[in-house]
């Protein structure tokens, strides 16, 4: 029988519905059953030496590889990020915890939840015994070989809690072997190599944490997955666009029964694990009456909608459609058109300021919010419907990826927050296959202007491409299907060549610098030298934004 290639639909033998949950190699907390009986036995299990003993050859050989490649890129090109955390090493180390939100000394201010803080002021002890000058306060761009070995090893070292949550993935996995490519494409993600090992963050360490806290919730033990949510939380604030999903299938799937009845037991013990960790992170602040400082460096509300270089999303679009008319009645003189004198200004400053347009009326914070939120109420009513934990893995995708799409402000590194979680729902079928294969490539490619000199651009195409072809061809292999139907081998074409245009688009972006270099196309070049980015940032829009259509057609259809 001929299988028909939809967004919606798996073969058979791979179909996968949001009202079943796998079969485990290893116990699952029962729906129902004690959630508290659950954490304690799964704090009674953690033994670090039974962890070391139970790693594979293959989990051994992944980490040690990645690991001698990361040490090799030590020297290469370190963005503002890495002067900000040796700046909040400085502040944690220097000051008391009074004058940690207030202190100015450096334009790095201290702009991260307080878990955060606690983190740079446990690493700021060692760094002290290492090289003193790394924690003075006044001593700005400190780019001495000692700090940057130091930081830079932070981030290996903290990244071990992604390591150790994807090995717990694998244990337990209905099918080990496939989740074994999916957790070794995810601590080998060209995201974490890019933004965190070069670039310079800590996100591979927090969305290990994320990582933890979706363990809990496959293996049934919500109460868990919601403390190390909240943990999270108050370690960074921008997964705050992941809370909608949990407080739903939190909410649904483990405060009330089947029936819908509120079980005030399990509803105490989660608002009193969530109360608890925001205590520890918030308490002491509140105390010394400077939460507001704490919440105005938390949400800065002067930024305008898009940063300098335009995360790839439905803002892209827009602001390259509002570029477009604008030039559009330049050349025709079309008097219809109303050309905002301050938006023309705005078309090439290349700054964090307010986004004019000249032609589309201007977007409002308000107007970003009441969309994402619109998005994400269609998405949370399936979750409220269907509270499985692979509905609640897509839902919470979707809330990030809606977020990412339509929020204010959106930095290009958040697209992180879909491309993590997705790689989750990449084997379920064919349609998350490609809707996963679409969003990586475009995803990625959207962080290569973070890194913009010469020397890392061998690193971070090749390490990607190495990255598609490891990750891409095995699950291709395992569920890819050729489409049946014209309009499917039509669309199947279509992404096909969308996918082919990054190799033109990469061209492009290398060769223009050249072709602008001499003195007569100087001038001319001056014009256009935003170009590159913008191109980048709407090509890849187009697929972030289509797969993000994929996405949303795939989840709202399943049963």
């Amino acid at each position: 029988m001929n299988r028909v290639h939809k967004l919606s639909t798996a073969s058979p033998a791979r179909r996968t519905t949001f009202s079943e949950e796998p079969v485990r190699s290893e116990p699952a907390v029962v729906e129902g059953k004690d959630d508290k009986k659950s954490s304690a036995r799964w704090l009674q299990n953690i033994d670090v030496y039974s962890w070391i003993k139970d790693v594979t050859p293959f989990e051994w050989d992944i980490l040690l590889a990645s690991t001698c490649f990361k040490l090799l890129l030590f020297p290469a090109y370190r963005s503002t990020d890495f002067e900000v955390h040796r700046n909040w090493l400085a502040i944690t180390h220097s000051l008391p915890i009074s004058q940690w939100y207030h202190d100015t000394t450096s334009e790095w201010t201290l702009d991260y939840p307080p878990f955060f803080a606690y983190f740079e002021k446990l690493l700021s002890i060692p760094a002290h015994f290492i090289d003193p000058k790394i924690v003075e306060l006044t001593n700005l761009n400190y780019d001495a070989w000692s700090v940057v070995v130091y930081q830079r090893m932070t981030v290996i070292i903290t990244e071990l809690v992604l390591a150790t949550a994807l090995q717990r993935f694998i244990r337990g996995a209905a099918d080990p072997p496939m989740q074994r490519i999916i957790s070794a494409s995810l601590f080998l993600h060209p995201g974490f190599l890019i933004v965190d090992h070069i670039h310079f963050q800590y996100n591979g360490f927090m969305f290990g944490i994320l990582l933890w806290s979706l363990l809990m919730a496959r293996n049934g033990n919500k109460l868990a997955s919601g403390f190390f949510f909240a943990v999270l939380l108050n370690f960074k604030h921008i997964y705050m666009y992941l809370a909608p999903a949990y407080f739903v299938y939190l909410l649904r799937a483990f405060c009330l029964s089947p029936s819908g009845e509120l079980l005030p037991a399990r509803f105490l013990s989660l608002a009193n694990a969530v109360i608890l960790v925001f205590t520890a992170s918030l308490g002491p602040f509140l105390l010394m009456g400077q939460l507001p400082q704490l919440l105005s460096r938390l949400f800065p509300f002067t930024r305008g909608l898009n940063h300098a270089y335009w995360a790839p999303n439905f803002w892209a679009l827009v602001t390259a459609t509002d570029r477009v008319l604008l030039k559009v009645a330049h050349v025709f003189s079309i008097q219809s058109l109303h050309v905002n004198v301050s938006g023309v200004a705005s078309t090439s400053r290349g700054l964090v300021g307010d986004t004019v347009f000249a032609v589309i009326p201007n977007i409002k914070p308000i107007h970003t919010f009441i969309i994402t939120i619109a998005f994400q109420l269609i998405f949370l009513t399936k979750l409220w419907r269907t509270p499985t934990y692979k509905s609640f893995l897509a839902a919470l995708t979707l809330c990030g990826y809606t977020s990412y799409m339509f929020g204010w402000h959106v930095h290009e590194k958040a697209i992180l927050l879909v491309l993590v979680p997705l790689s989750l729902l990449s084997a379920e079928n064919n349609a998350y296959f490609r809707t996963f294969t679409i969003a990586s490539i475009s995803g990625v490619y959207s962080l290569f202007p973070l890194l913009f000199t010469a020397a890392e651009t061998p690193v971070k195409i090749g390490y990607s491409l190495v990255w598609a072809v490891l990750t891409i061809q095995p699950l291709s292999k395992r569920v890819y299907e050729f489409p049946m139907s014209l309009p499917w081998v039509i669309l199947d074409s279509l992404e096909r060549l969308y996918l082919a245009g990054f190799v033109v688009l990469q061209a492009f972006v290398t060769l223009f610098p050249l072709l602008t270099r001499s003195q007569a196309a100087s001038k001319a070049g001056s014009a256009f030298e935003f170009l590159p980015l913008m191109l980048t940032s709407v090509y890849c829009a187009v697929g972030l934004v289509w797969a993000f259509i994929r996405l949303s057609v795939i989840y709202l259809r399943q049963t």
